[in-house]
């Protein structure tokens, strides 16, 4: 069974940050930084590939306002947009990562050094954070 699919249909828990009709927004557990989120489409497909083309726009024009709210809810100076396509993939559900950035933050290349949440409450708390800026934020 797959995580994600679960996360959507709320039989395991999850941080959500924002949800649309097609996609959901949520916490990653294993953050690079605090205040990472995934984005995913509600409906299983495995790689960008494989997603219909209908689907594209609203879930690019969702992580585009994702990456907006981190920046903001997270005072970042930007943001890291990734996608892995089956390589490095740790769950088999397209997602993409939204990770909050600073200058000289540690952040090397590809090499993804992990800073998990000390506890539910620090996520609940980042989250919160997220959630208002997601809130404050206008569709294009």
């Amino acid at each position: 069974m797959c995580t994600f699919c679960q996360v959507v249909r709320g039989e395991v828990a999850a941080e959500r940050v924002a949800e649309t009709e097609s996609c959901v927004a949520f916490l990653d557990v294993r953050p690079l930084f605090p205040g990472h989120v995934l984005v995913i489409p509600r409906t299983h497909v495995e790689t960008l590939g494989e997603l219909h083309a209908a689907a594209i726009a609203p879930l690019f024009t969702f992580v585009q306002r994702a990456a907006r709210a981190v920046e903001r809810g997270m005072s970042a100076e930007g943001t890291l947009i990734a996608i892995n396509n089956r390589v490095s993939q740790s769950v088999p559900h397209l997602h993409v990562h939204v990770v909050p950035r600073r200058k000289k933050d540690g952040f090397h290349g590809f090499f993804w050094p992990r800073h998990p949440y000390g506890n539910l409450d620090e996520a609940r708390a980042l989250g919160d954070l997220i959630r208002a800026a997601f809130a404050a934020e206008r569709e294009p």
